[in-house]
C-alpha cells in the first residue's frame, strides 16, 4: 500500500448550502448546450447546419486543428440555434431535445482484446475523447501523444463540492469498465487518490487496475494536479492525463452498450438554495428549470456552472458545463456596505486576523462575490505560499507570467499548475491579482512560443 500524502497548506473555505443526500426528479430542461468555452485552446468548426436533426452521439462540430476530436450531442432532437459573439465566434450550439432519447449506436470492439488505436477511434468517433485532459497546460488531450501516467481524483475538496462517492454510488461496473479503457491508453499507470479522511466508495475501493493513493489535507488536496506533483511531478516534455470519475464512468458505458451518455449526478448548492441537493441531469442541460428551487429574496444572485472558485457564471437560464459536477448559487454582492472596512464584520471570513471569524473556525458563512476593494500594488505578502501545497513558487511565477517571461515561467514550474491549483491564491489575495487569468496567459503563451 502507498504511503498516506499527508498536506498541511491549504484553506477549506467553508459555505453555507452542503448539498444533502437526496435525488429528486430534476425538471425537464427546454433546451442543451455545447459549448466550445469549457474547452481551451479549441478553434470549433460547425459540422451540422440549424435545422439538423441529431441523436445523442451525432457530432455537432469538431475542432478546427484537430478535425478528428469531435464534440457530440448530448440528446436526441434538433440543432435549434448556433449562438456567436464577436467576429462571429462560437459561443453554444443549442440542442432542442424531443424528448425520445434516441442514441447514435457505435461498433464496441472486444476491449480485452482490443490496441489502443482501436480504443482511440471509439472515443474520438463517438465524442468522448474530450473528457481527457491534458497536463501540461489543461487542454484537451492530444490522441496521438502517448502519456506517462494517468490520474483520477476520487475526491473533491472545493467548497460546497459534491461528493464524488455519491455521484458514483451504484456504478461500479461501469466505472471498471472505463478503467480498463483507459488503461489501453498508456504504458504507465493508471492512478486513482482517495480522502484519506473516510474509508472510499465500492466503486473506488474495488476497481481493479489502478494504483490506489490516499490523501490528507484541506483543498486543494482533492484536486488532480496537487495529486500529480506529489506522485508523479511533471518534468519538461512530459505529458499526463487526467479524467473525472463521472467521465470515467460514461467511458465505461460507451465500451459496454455503444452509446454516448453524459448524464451525471450534479449538487444544487449555495446558501441561496432553498433545499441544497442532488439531481441526475445531462451534460449540458439548461438550468431554467431549477429557477423555482432558488430563494426568492430580493438580492441579486450569481448562478454557478462549478465551484465558487473557478466556475463559470452563467445565470439561471444558462446552461451546465460539460466538466461540472455542481451548480453553485451564492449573493451576487452588488450593493455597498455601509461604512464598509470599519464595520466589525463579526459575519465576516478572514483569512488573516483582521476580523473575529478566527474565532469560530467551524462556521459557516455566506459569502458574496464583492471584491471589497480594488486592485493594489502587487507585493509578496507569503499568503499564496500558505494555500499550496506543491513545491513552487507561486508569487514569482504569477509574476513571470505578467512579464511574459517564458524560461522563467519553465523553470518555476508553469507546467505542473492550471486555474484551479491557484484559486486559492487568488481568494487571499491582498492586491486583488486576477490571478487564473495571469495564469491562463502565461500557459497560452508557453503553448504558442514552447509547444
Amino acid at each position: 500500500m502507498q504511503p498516506t500524502i499527508k498536506l498541511k497548506k491549504g484553506l477549506n473555505i467553508k459555505l453555507r448550502g452542503l448539498p444533502e443526500r437526496v435525488l429528486p426528479k430534476c425538471p425537464s430542461p427546454p433546451s442543451y448546450a455545447i459549448k466550445p468555452t469549457d474547452f481551451y485552446g479549441l478553434t470549433p468548426k460547425m459540422l451540422l447546419a440549424e435545422g439538423s436533426a441529431v441523436k445523442a452521439g451525432t457530432a455537432v462540430f469538431c475542432d478546427k486543428h484537430r478535425p478528428e476530436i469531435r464534440f457530440a450531442s448530448p440528446v436526441s432532437g434538433t440543432l435549434q440555434e448556433v449562438r456567436r459573439g464577436e467576429r462571429r465566434k462560437i459561443l453554444e450550439a443549442i440542442i432542442a431535445p424531443d424528448g425520445q432519447s434516441e442514441s447514435e449506436q457505435f461498433a464496441v470492439p472486444d476491449l480485452a482484446a482490443a490496441s489502443r488505436d482501436e480504443v482511440v477511434e471509439l472515443m474520438l468517433s463517438a465524442g468522448a475523447w474530450p473528457f481527457l485532459v491534458q497536463r501540461p497546460y489543461g487542454v484537451i488531450a492530444d490522441p496521438q501523444a502517448r502519456p506517462k501516467a494517468i490520474f483520477i481524483s476520487g475526491f473533491d475538496t472545493a467548497p460546497l463540492a459534491a461528493d464524488a462517492d455519491y455521484l458514483v454510488n451504484g456504478e461500479g461496473a461501469a466505472f471498471q469498465k472505463g478503467v480498463d479503457a483507459l488503461k489501453k491508453l498508456t504504458a504507465g499507470s493508471v492512478h486513482l487518490s482517495l480522502c484519506a479522511d473516510y474509508p472510499a466508495n465500492n466503486t473506488f475501493e474495488r476497481a481493479k487496475g489502478v494504483e490506489l493513493h490516499r490523501v490528507k489535507g484541506p483543498h486543494p488536496a482533492g484536486n488532480v494536479g496537487v495529486q500529480l506533483h506529489h506522485i508523479d511531478p511533471l518534468n519538461k516534455g512530459d505529458i499526463a492525463w487526467t479524467i473525472a470519475p463521472q467521465h470515467v464512468v460514461a467511458l465505461g458505458r460507451l465500451f459496454t452498450g455503444g452509446t454516448y451518455d453524459v448524464s451525471k449526478v450534479v449538487a444544487l448548492v449555495g446558501s441561496e438554495v432553498k433545499k441544497p441537493r442532488y439531481y441526475r441531469m445531462v451534460a449540458g442541460a439548461s438550468l431554467s428549470g431549477l429557477a423555482e428551487l432558488v430563494n426568492d429574496r430580493g438580492e441579486h444572485k450569481r448562478v454557478i456552472s462549478g465551484n465558487v472558485l473557478t466556475g463559470a457564471s452563467v445565470g439561471i437560464n444558462g446552461h451546465l458545463g460539460f466538466y461540472s459536477n455542481e451548480v453553485t448559487v451564492i449573493p451576487e454582492g452588488d450593493r455597498c456596505e455601509a461604512l464598509g472596512w470599519l464595520m466589525p464584520r463579526f459575519g465576516k471570513l478572514s483569512t488573516s486576523r483582521s476580523y473575529f471569524s478566527w474565532l469560530t473556525p467551524g462556521r459557516q458563512y455566506a459569502l458574496n462575490t464583492n471584491l471589497n476593494g480594488g486592485q493594489r500594488a502587487f507585493v509578496a505578502t507569503g499568503q499564496y505560499e500558505r494555500v499550496l501545497p506543491m513545491d513552487i513558487l507561486p508569487t514569482y511565477l504569477i509574476k513571470a507570467a505578467m512579464a511574459g517571461d517564458v524560461e522563467r515561467m519553465e523553470k518555476l514550474g508553469i507546467y505542473e499548475v492550471i486555474e484551479e491549483d491557484l484559486a486559492l491564491c487568488e481568494f487571499v489575495c491582498a492586491s486583488k491579482i486576477d490571478v487564473q487569468q495571469i495564469l491562463r496567459k502565461g500557459i497560452d503563451l508557453m503553448m504558442a512560443e514552447a509547444g
